[in-house]
This record gives structure tokens, C-alpha cells and sequence, in this order.
């Protein structure tokens, strides 16, 4: 559009240039027959030049009246002083119109060029051609200009779409290897186009997923590290944010508060472990620049016991961003401090009480009883069976201390041995006590049961079980021994008919010197470390336990060891 425009522009000021050209060549000869006084034939001139270019030409006197025009007969034509171009002209200037002509009836071009003698305006030369011609010549152009215009535009068009093509093709690579990339496929490579930046730009996405697979990689690694060595740890980790709300809890933490380590991260301290001890040590940790101490106490199903150390979280800046807690699970040391504790408390008791007793009768003997042979043989007896009691109770500790040494060292030696023929020994051991109260021993074994063991402790474990059978049971009772075998362990039971023990005995029966009834225990001689010898035997066998027992109704201890496999 903007060439049609300008060249409808270029075309009209060249014809009318080309018009003014024409109006100055007809205007030296018209000016010459003025000065010769040949007007008559100005009329005639204009005819054969107008047929000859094409053009209408007209020659008006300053007085307005026409002398020639090429069209029509200059005697009918009206005054032409008043018309835009002539006016112009007889005012010494070029005059230009483009107007609808009443004498041809169309739209003519008019230039009208003034004849000067001696510097006046005598006549003017009017050249015209119609605008009509013009406009046909514009339109073949401006057809032209449109169909070369719309055969750039295709190519163009065709040019661009290679051209987009080309570089959209890439461009449509690059995301879909960029897609690909956020999907986590960092081995995909780009590949590279010859368009230098497109290129560079793919050789870059593929040394970025390059080292991003390496990064990612390593973060992954060190993820899984850290994951493995916080869920490895015995020690229970919470790391809380400036908010107290969980960041992280390991596994042990986890099954100290009885949660779920996925569910409770970003949930407040407060609102997953309801103990205010743990919401205090936070609070100090928080308040605090160094590392704090406290002790924390659980009380759900069982009594824990937790030692805590709280310290201060930083970031590569330097800025806090947390507090991380370190819980060590101390109840089973609180326990054997407490084993410890009661096992010397005992001890001292056991061994006080026949000491006691026989410090006092060797006074009372020194003090003159033994004067009197009747009451210094008993006073005697009774020494002797109070020492007798303290060599036991010696003998069970020096027992009991090294069953645990060779156990822990290894130095227990174990034989393939036939179960019947140990508790065949262990009945024979005890037939002397059964017989005295009456009680029956009774047992039932497969004859090709065979367990690893040594032989003498394990028949020691049994004479023990045996022998609190008896001590505990009526006269005329009976106590079974029997020996049942599963899939993956061997199962040797002694049963009574006896008083029975509480449940509430259960957790502390095979703790040293832990007596039922204290009173009936001693009465009977025992020392109190018959049931924890058994356990340690069992322990050093690889095996275990049991007891079943319901007041008045008897007791059932059964010894679990594994399997011999062939």
C-alpha cells in the first residue's frame, strides 16, 4: 500500500511535470506568433500537436478569451480567466489543477503555463490530458505492485516457514529434552544443531544435566548415607525448627515416643510428644548457647528412662535454624544399677543372716553354754548348718560368676548329647529329696532327641528346676519332666503341682537372690540364686526361658534351646 501510494504520487507529479514540459514547448512558438501577429493559426498549431502527443492543449490571451484549443473550436468555448490553473498562470506562476472539466465532461489534469513579454503576462499555454488515462496506468501498476507484492509475500512466507522450521525444529528439541530433564532422565543428550547459538545453547543443557545428574547424585548419596547412619543409631535424633516443629526424627526417637517418623514431620514438638520434660529441654536448648543436660522420663505402657543432650542448629551462615536433640535410652543401665543395687543389698542379707546366727551362738557357747553338752551339741548343730548355708550360698555365686566368665569368653564346651540321658541323670539326683515328701518324678522323652550342650551344666539346670519342684510342692504330688521338639528348637519342661507364682513375680523371677516369699524360701534352704543360674546356663546354650504359673494351680518352667540339624 505504501508503494502504491507513493508511486500514484511519483506518477502524477511526473506527468504533470511532463505536462508543464509540453505547455513550455508549445509556449516559445506561441509567444513567437504573438509578436508576429499570427494568432489565426495558434488554433490550428494546438490541433496538430494535441493529435500528435495525445494531449489537449489550450492557449488563453490574458484577457481570458481562448485563441486555440486543441479539442474543441475556440470560439464556443466560454472565458477561461476564472479557472484555478489559468488564474494562477496570469498571476506569472505555474498553475496546476485536477478537476472535472464541463467542457469534456471528465477529470483532467491541467498545467497552465503564462507566455511572458517584456516581463507581462500576455497569454497562457494549458496542457491536459484525462485523469481517467492516469488512473488506468496506476491500476496496471498498483496490479503489478500487488502481484509482485503478494509472489514476495509467498516466497517470503515460504522462506520464513523453512526458516522457522529450521529453527523451531531444535528450539522443539531443546524442551523436549528440557521436559525430560525436570522428569529426572539426565542420560538423554541433547542433540547438538550447526546454528551456532542453538547449538551452544544444547551443548549447555547437556552439560548442565550432566553435572546435575552428578549433584543430584552425590546429594542423593549423602541423603541415604545420613538416612542409613540416623536410622543405625541406637540413639534416639529429633532436630526441631526455630518454630519447635519436627525437621527430622530418626527411627529409635521414633519408637522411644511410640510415632510415626513420616506423619509427624512439621507438626510441633508439642502437639507429637506429649512430655513436658522433652518441651523444657527444648525451651533451654533454645535459650541456651552451649550444650544442656537433662533427663527425661516416659510413662506410657513401661517406665523410660531417657538421658538428653540438646545443642543449637546453624546453617552455612551462621544463622539458627533449629535445635537438635540427642536421647540415649538409659533404662536398661537404670535397671542393672538397680540389679546392682538390690543383688549387693541381698548378698549382704543372705550372707549377714548365718553369719549372724553364728556369731551368736559361739557367744552364747563362750558365754558358758558349753558347759553344758546337751545345749553346746545343738548350739553346734545349728553352727554347722548355718555354715553349710553360707559354703551354699558362696558356692552359688562363685557358680553363677563362672557360668557368665566361660560364657563370655567362649571357653564352655558343648557336645551333640541325647536329651533323655541328661534328664535321666537330673531325676537320678533328685529321687532322694522326692522320696522324702512323697512326690513322684515322672518324664517322657523320644529316645533320639539330641541338643548341642555341655552336659553338666545343663543337667545342673534341670536338678535345680527339679529341685524347686519338690521344695515347693505337697507331699505326695508329682513333678513331670518332659521334652517336646518343634521346627527350630528343642523344648524341656518341668511341671509341678505346687503353691504357684503370681505374674506379677514374673519380670524379676530369674534375678539373683529374688525371692517370692521370703520366708518359706529360706525355711527351705534355698539361696535365692537357683532360678538365675538356670538362666545363665540356658543363655550360655543360646536359648531361653519360660515360666507358666498360676497361684494354687502349680508352675511350668520350660528351657527352649535350638535345634540340632543334621
Amino acid at each position: 500500500w505504501y508503494s502504491s501510494d507513493s508511486l500514484h504520487r511519483f506518477y502524477l507529479d511526473q506527468t504533470a511535470i511532463d505536462l508543464e514540459a509540453r505547455a513550455r514547448l508549445v509556449n516559445r512558438q506561441v509567444a513567437s506568433m504573438l509578436i508576429s501577429e499570427e494568432s489565426e493559426i495558434i488554433d490550428g498549431l494546438c490541433k496538430d500537436l494535441g493529435r500528435e502527443t495525445a494531449t489537449r492543449i489550450t492557449v488563453m490571451l490574458s484577457d481570458g478569451r481562448i485563441i486555440g484549443d486543441s479539442e474543441k473550436d475556440p470560439r464556443l468555448l466560454e472565458n477561461h480567466a476564472g479557472r484555478p490553473e489559468m488564474s494562477v498562470a496570469l498571476s506569472g506562476d505555474i498553475g496546476r489543477s485536477t478537476r472535472y472539466s464541463s467542457t469534456l465532461h471528465q477529470d483532467m489534469m491541467y498545467v497552465a503555463v503564462p507566455v511572458m513579454s517584456s516581463d507581462s503576462v500576455t497569454a497562457v499555454v494549458r496542457t491536459s490530458i484525462p485523469v481517467s488515462s492516469i488512473g488506468q496506468t496506476l491500476s496496471d501498476i498498483s496490479f503489478r505492485i500487488m502481484v509482485g507484492g503478494l509472489i514476495v509475500a509467498v516466497l517470503a512466507a515460504l522462506t520464513s516457514l523453512a526458516l522457522s522450521r529450521k529453527i523451531s525444529r531444535p528450539l522443539e528439541e531443546l524442551k523436549q529434552g528440557a521436559r525430560r530433564f525436570a522428569r529426572g532422565e539426565f542420560h538423554y543428550k541433547l542433540s547438538v544443531s550447526r546454528t551456532g547459538e542453538i547449538g551452544e545453547l544444547a551443548e549447555a543443557m547437556n552439560q548442565m544435566a550432566e553435572q546435575l545428574d552428578d549433584r543430584i547424585h552425590t546429594i542423593i548419596n549423602q541423603r541415604n548415607e545420613q538416612k542409613a547412619m540416623l536410622a543405625s543409631m541406637t540413639e534416639g535424633i529429633l532436630a526441631v525448627d526455630t518454630d519447635e516443629r519436627l525437621m527430622n526424627i530418626n527411627p529409635a526417637a521414633a519408637d522411644l515416643f511410640g510415632v510415626d517418623p513420616d506423619r509427624v514431620k512439621g507438626r510441633s514438638i508439642q502437639e507429637v510428644v506429649r512430655n513436658t520434660d522433652l518441651h523444657k529441654l527444648v525451651a533451654r536448648t533454645f535459650q541456651s548457647r552451649d550444650t544442656v543436660e537433662g533427663e527425661i522420663v516416659l510413662t506410657n505402657d513401661t517406665q523410660k528412662f531417657l538421658q538428653a543432650h540438646g545443642t543449637i542448629l546453624h546453617d552455612s551462615d551462621g544463622r539458627k535454624i533449629g535445635a537438635l536433640l540427642v536421647l540415649n535410652d538409659m533404662t536398661r543401665l537404670r535397671k542393672l544399677e538397680n540389679i546392682r543395687r538390690d543383688f549387693v543389698a541381698n548378698v549382704s542379707h543372705e550372707l549377714k543372716t548365718p553369719i549372724t546366727s553364728i556369731r551368736g551362738f559361739v557367744e552364747t557357747l563362750q558365754d558358758g553354754a558349753i558347759s553344758n553338752a546337751e545345749e553346746a551339741k545343738r548350739f553346734l548343730e545349728i553352727i554347722s548348718r548355718q555354715a553349710d548355708r553360707l559354703n551354699a550360698i558362696i558356692e552359688d555365686i562363685l557358680s553363677l560368676s563362672r557360668i557368665e566368665q566361660n560364657a563370655d569368653a567362649g571357653e564352655i564346651e558343648f557336645e551333640t548329647v541325647l536329651i533323655c540321658d541328661v534328664m535321666n541323670s537330673a531325676v537320678q539326683a533328685c529321687e532322694v529329696k522326692a522320696l522324702e515328701k512323697s512326690i513322684t518324678i515322672s518324664y517322657s522323652c523320644a529316645g533320639d532327641v539330641k541338643a548341642e550342650m555341655n552336659i553338666l551344666l545343663l543337667e545342673q539346670a534341670l536338678i535345680n528346676l527339679i529341685d524347686n519342684a519338690i521344695k515347693y510342692s505337697d507331699p505326695g504330688s508329682r513333678v513331670d519332666l518332659f521334652c517336646n521338639t518343634s521346627k527350630d528348637e528343642i523344648i524341656i519342661g518341668v511341671k509341678d503341682q505346687g503353691c504357684g507364682i503370681s505374674p506379677a513375680h514374673f519380670p524379676r523371677l530369674f534375678e539373683r537372690f529374688y525371692r517370692v516369699d521370703k520366708a518359706r524360701s529360706r525355711k527351705m534352704g534355698g539361696t535365692g540364686l537357683g532360678l538365675a543360674i538356670v538362666k545363665h546356663i540356658v543363655l550360655a546354650h543360646g536359648g531361653r526361658i519360660n515360666v507358666e504359673s498360676e497361684p494354687g494351680k502349680g508352675s511350668t518352667f520350660t528351657i527352649h534351646l535350638p535345634s540340632v540339624h543334621p
